[in-house]
């Protein structure tokens, strides 16, 4: 039997600033967009609706690039304000 992926978010709220970041790594208008960029760059044949004669490794070419991009960035992000915070603290000792 397969599992059944889920796609809910740790925080709910962050859905729209997430879509920007998507967009932004991979220098989009929008998130809808970048997949859609990421498969051109990849030579996916990736249309509007079904995909589903699309194959897995083709699937994960369009994917993988975008979810790759987006985590060195929230790294980025996190490290930059966990030194933000660090030199907060220090300043005020």
């Amino acid at each position: 039997m397969a599992r059944k992926r889920r796609r809910r978010l740790l925080v709910p709220e962050a859905r729209d600033a997430l879509d920007r970041l998507k967009a932004d790594v991979m220098n989009t208008v929008s998130a809808e967009d970048a997949k859609f960029e990421a498969a051109k760059r990849q030579s996916v044949p990736l249309t509007n609706g079904d995909n589903g004669e699309l194959t897995a490794r083709q699937a994960g070419k369009v994917g993988g690039p975008i979810g790759g991009q987006m985590v060195k960035k929230m790294i980025a992000l996190a490290q930059m304000q966990l030194l933000n915070e660090q030199q907060q603290n220090e300043n005020r000792s």
